[in-house]
C-alpha cells in the first residue's frame, strides 16, 4: 500500500518500527535482487526522553536513511469490508465512508488506506482489507523521522510483513501458489494469524492470548486433560467472529478458570487456558476450509520466539495436522536468533523487506 510521503530516496534501508517508546530497526544494503540485513536492534526512550534517543540512534548511524516504517497491530485496526462498486480511484474515499461506524476514532482523525482481499481469482463479492491508523500516531512516527532526516517512502503494517515472509517460505518450498497460515506471537499478548496464497493476503486474525501464556506450560504431559478434570473448551469459548472478521476473545474467565482448578495443578490449569488459543486457531482453520474449499490450506507455520518449535510441535499435536516453524535464518543470516529478546521486534520488519511497490487494488 502506498502512503502519502515520498522524499529523496538514500543507499541502505533502514526498516523500523516505534510503539510503546520501543524503537526496533533493520538496517540493510541491496544485494542482488534482494537485501543483506546489516545490523538490527531495540533501542528502548528512557528517562532521557525522545532527545537522549535520537542521539544514541544518531550513534549508531541510523540518521539520514532511506526508511520503510511498519506499523504494530497495536497502532491501527485492520478491518474487512465489502468492495464498494465504484472505480479503483473512489475506493479510499468509498471505504472511508463505510467504515464509518467501525473505527475508534473520528474519520478526520485516521490515515486510511485499502488493498484488495486475495488475488483477484475468487469468485462472488469482493472484498477490502481497510487499514486506519490515528493521525496522530502517524504524526510519532514521522516527527521521530524528521529529528533523524529519515527519508520515509512507506508506512506498512504487521499483515502485509507476515504475509511477505510466509510467501517467501512457500516460494522456497515450492509451493507459492498453495494457501499457507502463519501464526506469530511477538509481544505475549496477541497472536497474529495470516493465511496467504499467490503472495496475497486472504484471511487476518488476532488473537489475544492469556494471560502469562508464553511462560505457561502449554500441554500437561502426563496429566493429559480429560472430560471428567475440566469443561472441554468448547463449551466455554464464545466464537467473536462475525462473517470471518473476528472482533477479539474474551479471557475473562481463563484466570478464574486457573484459581480453582484443584485437579492436575499449575500445569494442568495452564494447559486448560492454553486450549482457548487451540480453539480459536481450530476456527479459523474451519472457517478457511469452508470458505476457500479451491484453496485447501497446505500447511501452518509458527513463530514464537525461543519456543517456536515448541509450539509448532504442540500445536500440530492439537489440531492434528503438520506445524512447522516460520524459520528466516536461511533468508537471512544476520537476523537476531530467534531465542533472543530482540527477535520478536526484529523478525517481522524482515518482510518490510520482501515489500513490492505495486499490489493489486
Amino acid at each position: 500500500m502506498r502512503w502519502p510521503w515520498q522524499r529523496k530516496s538514500s543507499g541502505d534501508l533502514l526498516v523500523v518500527s516505534w510503539a510503546d517508546e520501543a524503537l526496533a530497526y533493520l538496517r540493510a544494503r541491496p544485494s542482488g535482487k534482494g537485501y543483506e540485513v546489516t545490523a538490527t536492534g531495540v533501542e528502548r526512550q528512557g528517562a532521557g526522553g525522545r532527545d537522549e534517543l535520537v542521539q544514541r540512534l544518531q550513534a549508531l548511524g541510523l540518521k539520514g536513511l532511506r526508511t520503510h516504517v511498519m506499523l504494530r497491530p497495536e497502532q491501527y485496526q485492520f478491518l474487512q469490508i465489502d468492495a464498494p462498486a465504484v472505480p479503483p480511484e473512489e475506493l479510499r474515499s468509498a471505504a472511508r465512508y463505510q467504515v464509518r461506524e467501525l473505527v475508534d476514532s473520528h474519520l478526520d482523525d485516521i490515515t486510511l488506506d485499502v488493498m484488495r482481499l486475495g488475488d483477484g481469482q475468487e469468485k462472488g463479492q469482493a472484498h477490502l482489507f481497510v487499514v486506519a491508523a490515528k493521525n496522530a500516531v502517524v504524526r510519532d512516527v514521522m516527527a521521530l523521522g524528521d529529528a533523524l532526516a529519515w527519508d520515509v517512502s512507506v508506512i506498512d503494517v504487521q499483515e502485509t510483513a507476515q504475509r511477505n515472509l510466509q510467501s517467501l517460505v512457500s516460494q522456497g518450498e515450492g509451493r507459492l501458489e498453495r494457501a499457507t497460515a502463519a501464526l506469530v506471537l511477538t509481544d505475549g499478548k496477541q497472536a497474529l494469524l495470516t493465511i496467504s496464497a499467490n503472495e496475497e493476503l486472504f484471511y487476518t486474525r488476532r488473537l489475544e492470548l492469556p494471560e502469562g501464556f508464553m511462560n505457561m506450560a502449554w500441554s500437561p504431559g502426563e496429566m493429559a486433560a480429560t472430560a471428567e478434570t475440566y469443561t472441554p473448551v468448547s463449551e466455554y469459548v464464545p466464537d467473536y467472529s462475525v462473517g470471518g472478521v473476528a472482533y477479539g476473545n474474551d479471557y475473562s474467565d481463563a484466570r478464574g478458570l486457573a484459581a480453582g482448578a484443584g485437579v492436575g495443578g499449575a500445569a494442568q490449569a495452564d494447559h486448560e487456558r492454553a486450549q482457548r488459543l487451540v480453539v480459536e486457531v481450530q476456527r479459523s482453520l474451519d472457517l478457511w476450509e469452508r470458505s476457500w474449499t479451491q484453496l485447501p490450506l497446505a500447511g501452518v507455520r509458527v513463530f514464537a520466539g525461543g519456543r517456536s518449535q515448541e509450539l509448532a510441535d504442540w500445536l500440530g499435536r492439537e489440531i492434528g495436522q503438520a506445524v512447522g516453524v516460520l524459520d528466516l535464518a536461511g533468508s537471512w543470516k544476520d537476523l537476531p536468533p530467534s531465542d533472543s529478546p530482540d527477535a520478536a521486534y526484529c523478525w517481522p520488519l524482515a518482510g518490510v523487506l520482501l515489500r513490492t511497490e505495486v499490489r493489486k487494488l
